[in-house]
């Protein structure tokens, strides 16, 4: 059975769970000797503020993920969610506050091994992909953390290669230059560039950004999918859309200029009184069939 005729399953590829981010057991310690590494939490952040040139992006953010628990960062364009995710993994650092990824706390950690357990794909990737790169080389640097191959990859990095696009419905366009690709097959390879890791958090920023609604939906079927399996990566979603949180996502955290405007399950936190707070205009909020929709008004 190939991984894509099994993607509903437990995203196995011919009898190998690790094709499809799996941890192997054989990732690097990122704790400095002397360091056990402990922070508070699994995912935290503690009283966070962020300061860029004497303007506060982020002000007092405490938010904590657990295990099992897959979020959604969401608020207006400008609210500070990218922000929040690039202190996330390690690319910015806090002004105040202190930051806790995968059980290590920032300042007892070396993140650029921390970074090789974290899955990111957005916007800022897509503009560094070479046109003419092909997408195979462009998955397998994933496992390297490079736009393309640098170092030598094994017969058993291409084969994972091929089977997490199969997985992830762009195997077809594997040969193909990475500049004629359509949106939404970028999209899948960058997925599955990240997914080549074994990442533990998978960082999507707005990953739906630019697609056609068809494109769109497969899309967030797929991450539906990928985060409803027992040995995948823990997602977090970026987003300004309440559509494109798939019922798969357990978890809200909803930003208004930099401040956390709700945080908690999300049958808690999307409700028209919060994304009025959040976007400033007047909400009314429908679920149908787990998807929430919003309507100004």
């Amino acid at each position: 059975m190939s991984a894509k005729e099994d993607i509903s399953g437990k995203w196995s590829c011919d009898g190998r769970s690790r094709a499809l981010g799996m941890m192997d057991g054989k990732a690097e310690n990122p704790a400095r000797e002397g360091e056990d590494g402990n922070g508070s939490g699994w995912i935290a952040l503690e009283n966070v503020h962020f300061i860029r040139s004497r303007k506060e992006i982020l002000t007092d953010i405490t938010w904590r993920l657990e295990p099992g628990e897959h979020w959604v960062v969401l608020g207006a364009n400008g609210s500070g969610k990218t922000t929040l995710l690039l202190l996330l993994a390690g690319y910015l650092w806090p002004t105040r506050g202190s930051v806790t990824v995968l059980g290590y706390r920032f300042g007892t950690v070396d993140l650029r091994v921390l970074r090789r357990r974290i899955g990111w794909v957005g916007s800022f990737l897509q503009e560094q992909v070479p046109p003419h790169q092909k997408p195979l080389d462009l998955i397998v640097g994933g496992k390297f953390a490079s736009i393309g191959v640098f170092e030598k990859p094994s017969t058993e990095d291409y084969r994972k290669a091929e089977h997490l696009a199969d997985a992830m419905g762009c195997a077809a366009v594997l040969t193909s230059p990475y500049g004629v690709l359509s949106q939404g097959e970028k999209q899948r390879i960058l997925i599955a560039r990240a997914l080549m890791a074994d990442p533990q958090l998978l960082i999507l920023d707005e990953p739906c950004s630019g697609l056609d609604l068809v494109a769109r939906e497969r899309l967030l079927e797929t991450l539906d999918r990928m985060g409803r399996t027992s040995h995948g990566p823990t997602l977090i979603l970026v987003t300004h859309h309440l559509e494109e949180i798939m019922p798969v996502f357990s978890h809200v955290l909803l930003l208004r200029e930099g401040h956390c405007a709700a945080c908690g399950p999300k049958r808690h936190v999307l409700t028209a009184a919060n994304l009025e707070t959040a976007f400033g205009v007047p909400m009314r909020v429908f679920c149908d069939g787990g998807r929430y929709w919003a309507r100004m008004g």
